[in-house]
């Protein structure tokens, strides 16, 4: 199988002249982006870096992340993407954890990198600044190491070489380090073109970052195609329906979160977006609501649920997200899946049809990982029997396809029914005045946790409304709320990810005045 610089040559040879990446004013065609990066590869030689060696970036969704993250595939060196919002504590612990030999950074992350402990003895790489950048304190600034041509690069390692090495976020321990080869790597790409119907030529905004596995697959997936990434550093909903228009995108590949925010943003009635023919979703449940807004909104040709994670790309896919709202369909083409019963002590322990379980995927799967980085007991309790313990509960209907209901550690427990607070927010979510919606369960004396349910109205409704509203829609009397929190926002990750865990412990903004307050 290929490895990643050599695919990335086949692709320089089979399109040369095609668009592979814009930044603003920055456009490069594939035989000019080659020279950039075999310049970097090269440099990377005069300042010491050699295949195996982990160099960490702290970037947003620039050009110049883009070609570091394609010369480390030349070179060998195994690129470390971290949030860009990285604090030093948490630099000095993925430097460590990896054993880096480099750190590339920009203006929004040189601060973390100056008082990180352990970035003063490495190799430093940084975009902007340049002024700063010396070789006499191991700074070198990334226009001069692409400055001077070089000769054609090479890749230095098989397809057997690790790739990329991602962190999972940290929730109640510490990131897990998530090694990946480059088959693995190229694979899982190939897989994303194939499931999402990608055709060549194909232009993608490049929004999701590129420390996260959906950003990386988007990047990876357009080189194959003779595809062009459009580079988005930051997400604004304003921006991103600008470049949608004028790059003309052609399909999206975005969390729930940023979906929301573009197709409820004030411009986007007045924008163009005809261009976006293919929708693709993952990272977290979309709300039924979400769902049809967006299919109204864009009448795609395609919309896919992607379901998946950083250990093993794709789990399952499911083409057509509006026909079976909450389905994330049947596995991927490189997968075996099944739901096992909750806290079962073997995967063959299957659970019944419609019954909630642990989803657990076979990783003998092409996209596979083969395990964490230094974390044993991690490998210990996901990974049993040659299968992956995912932690996501969900179940199989009667007709096979497979429903992701939430994680096994946010499954409510009430008065010892479980509830899937996933069920609730789509229920709730097709109320015209619930811009957004979570539901959590927080601890009571009787019940043990009761459902509890944080809405960012859009519009006037009060509680009895919408206690009314689930009790018309059939949702079992167990499952509708007992109390309902309105709040201004819901916290999240970096990357939309709800974050479940602060509104249980009330780190959340509670609304400041109802919808329409004067």
């Amino acid at each position: 199988m290929f490895d990643l610089g050599r695919s990335f040559i086949a692709s320089v040879a089979r399109d040369p002249d095609a668009i592979a990446i814009v930044d603003g004013d920055l456009r490069l065609s594939y035989r000019q982006w080659y020279g950039k990066i075999s310049s970097l590869v090269e440099a990377f030689d005069r300042i010491g870096l050699k295949p195996g060696d982990h160099l960490v970036t702290a970037l947003q969704n620039r050009w110049e992340a883009a070609t570091i993250h394609w010369a480390c595939q030349f070179a060998g060196i195994v690129i470390t993407p971290v949030n860009w919002r990285v604090k030093a504590d948490e630099l000095d612990f993925c430097i460590e954890n990896s054993e880096s030999c480099a750190v590339a950074y920009q203006d929004v992350s040189a601060e973390a990198v100056a008082q990180s402990k352990l970035a003063q003895s490495l190799r430093r790489i940084s975009l902007d600044g340049d002024a700063d950048a010396s070789v006499a304190n191991k700074t070198f600034s990334f226009s001069s190491m692409i400055a001077a041509e070089a000769a054609d690069a090479l890749p230095r390692v098989s397809a057997e070489a690790w790739s990329i090495m991602l962190y999972t976020s940290g929730t109640t321990s510490k990131p897990k380090g998530v090694p990946r080869r480059h088959r693995t790597e190229r694979a899982a790409a190939v897989a994303h073109l194939a499931q999402n119907l990608y055709g060549r030529g194909e232009r993608t905004l490049g929004v999701m970052p590129l420390y996260h596995t959906m950003g990386v697959r988007s990047l990876l997936a357009m080189s194959l195609i003779g595809g062009t990434f459009v580079c988005l550093p930051r997400y604004d909903p304003r921006q991103a329906l600008q470049l949608i228009a004028a790059e003309k995108i052609s399909n999206l590949y975005l969390v729930p979160t940023l979906y929301h925010d573009l197709v409820y943003h004030a411009d986007f009635a007045g924008s163009d977006v005809s261009s976006v023919r293919k929708l693709g979703f993952a990272g977290a449940s979309m709300t039924d609501g979400l769902l049809k807004k967006l299919d109204q909104a864009f009448r795609p040709e395609l919309f896919v649920n992607h379901y998946g994670s950083s250990e093993v790309y794709t789990f399952a896919i499911d083409q057509n997200a509006v026909a079976k709202p909450g389905s994330a369909g049947r596995a991927g083409i490189n997968q075996h899946i099944r739901v096992v019963e909750l806290n079962a002590g073997s995967v063959s322990d299957v659970a019944a049809t419609d019954e909630e379980g642990e989803i657990i995927a076979h990783l003998s799967s092409d996209e596979a990982f083969e395990g964490y980085w230094r974390r044993p007991e991690a490998d210990a309790k996901a990974l049993r029997e040659g299968w992956y313990f995912t932690g996501d509960t969900g179940f199989m209907d009667r007709d096979g396809d497979l429903f992701v209901t939430g994680r096994v550690d946010d499954m409510i427990i009430t008065g010892g029914e479980n509830v899937s607070p996933v069920e609730v927010e789509s229920c709730l979510s097709l109320h015209d005045a619930v811009g957004e919606v979570a539901v959590v369960g927080l601890p009571d004396e009787r019940w043990g946790k009761i459902v509890v349910a944080f809405v960012k109205r859009s519009a006037q409704v009060t509680e009895r409304e919408l206690e009314q509203f689930c009790q018309a829609s059939g949702l079992a009397n167990f499952k509708r709320p007992r109390r309902f929190v309105f709040v201004d926002a819901l916290p999240k990750s970096p990357v939309g990810k709800l974050l479940r865990r602060l509104l249980v412990t009330g780190d959340y903004e509670p609304e400041s005045a109802p919808p329409g307050a004067a």
